[in-house]
């Protein structure tokens, strides 16, 4: 007996779940959509993203950094023709920076080819530069007579590897992952455009409305007359 009822009542509560995503669904504005939308691709169309951009600045500041340290520790050496001399054309592994600053340019070459000329969205050219970075430091350490140089010694590998290790901390939990956002909100925002176009196809023009003629008052009336009026008389 009480089958009938539950059953309303359970129709009853399901539509009126339904109902706040209709009302969401109707609820969204289609101009804010395509402004969305258009930001996102006026981004696109300027070139690389806002913190992409950063990331390149911070790996050409890696490398003028490390520059200027590898020329600061010239001339306290004894002066930049001198020492440049030494360090380059009679290079020698276990004494020389030149090498440290071989490998800031060959950072600097293969992440801007990388990141800002191919756009890349992957992480193997940065954990391919860090790791041979961190290797090399690793084995220069270990093996040269850096330490018995004075200050530099130290300086110079100790910021290379954190700069390196700053440049992929940087591009994996900063560059990749708000990019990849960017990119769902701009595909969110597409679907919901279209969907939106779909449910508000447009305004209607005033020519596409119209009203039925207006009925005569006692129009009824006068036509019965006539009916009457036209029946044989018996």
């Amino acid at each position: 007996m009480n089958r009938v009822p539950a059953d309303a009542e359970n129709a009853h509560s399901s539509s009126a779940e339904s109902c706040p995503s209709l009302r969401d669904v109707h609820s969204i504005n289609p101009t804010h959509l395509m402004a969305r939308i258009e930001s996102y691709e006026g981004r696109e169309k300027k070139g690389i993203s806002d913190v992409r951009r950063t990331f390149c600045l911070f790996v050409t500041f890696d490398l003028l950094f490390i520059t200027l340290l590898w020329i600061i520790e010239l001339n306290v050496k004894g002066g930049i023709e001198t020492t440049l001399e030494k360090e380059v054309l009679h290079y020698d592994y276990s004494s020389s920076y030149f090498d440290i600053f071989l490998l800031a340019v060959f950072r600097f070459k293969v992440l801007i080819l990388a990141y800002a000329m191919c756009r890349l969205r992957h992480w193997w050219a940065i954990a391919f530069t860090t790791a041979v970075t961190s290797a090399f430091l690793l084995a220069k350490v270990i093996i040269s007579q850096l330490f018995s140089q004075g200050a530099f010694g130290y300086v110079l590998p100790i910021i290379s590897f954190i700069l390196a290790w700053i440049e992929t901390w940087f591009l994996d939990f900063k560059v990749l992952p708000q990019e990849a956002e960017e990119e769902n909100r701009f595909l969110i925002a597409q679907d919901a455009s279209e969907r939106a176009a779909l449910l508000h196809p447009g305004v209607l023009s005033d020519g596409q409305f119209y009203s039925p003629p207006e009925s005569v008052a006692g129009s009824d009336e006068d036509s019965e007359e006539k009916q009457d009026s036209e029946k044989p008389i018996v």
